[in-house]
């Protein structure tokens, strides 16, 4: 059952906010067991899906330098706009309809693996076709966006409950 109210810019700053956070678990969680080997990291799956559309190489290899590092830049923006667009999407959506958070998101976050890893940057040639992929990658997405949905989860329904509380008609 639907809810009949709820506060939509909190819904949206805790989405932001739950975004933001549960993509740097998921960096975090990239480095534990990387997703792709090095070679497929050369041009990663953001950089290679912007190249498609005409972006050129010089622009999606951008970097910044911090400590020494050079760190893509391009890459981070690709990174964090997806993880936010889901996690406000998500936080919207399970204000709207509270039964979405069954299984504490993890099953949201299989989805948007699934859809996007198996289905829609195979479709495109961005990356290989499921078969094709070692079962490291599928293994490391898995748990990635599971992770990755229960922290934005987890903190958008914290933001969300301190922005709201004790004001009436929000839940």
């Amino acid at each position: 059952m639907a809810k009949k109210s709820f506060n939509h810019q909190a819904a949206m700053i805790a989405g932001v906010t739950g975004g933001v956070i549960s993509g740097l678990v998921k960096l975090g969680w990239e480095n534990i067991l990387p997703p792709r080997t090095a070679a497929r990291d050369q041009t990663n799956p953001p950089q290679q899906l912007l190249q498609q559309i005409g972006i050129p190489a010089r622009v999606t290899h951008a970097t910044y330098t911090y400590s020494g590092h050079q760190l893509p830049v391009v890459s981070y923006m690709m990174h964090f706009g997806f993880s936010t667009t889901f996690a406000v999407a998500y936080s919207l959506w399970a204000r709207k309809h509270p039964r979405a958070k069954a299984g504490s998101s993890a099953l949201f976050g299989l989805t948007i693996f699934g859809v996007f890893h198996h289905g829609i940057l195979p479709a495109l040639g961005t990356i290989p076709r499921a078969k094709d992929q070692p079962a490291e990658e599928h293994l490391s997405e898995a748990i990635g966006h599971v992770l990755w949905m229960w922290t934005a989860d987890w903190v958008s329904a914290t933001v969300y409950q301190r922005l709201t509380a004790g004001k009436k008609g929000t839940k």
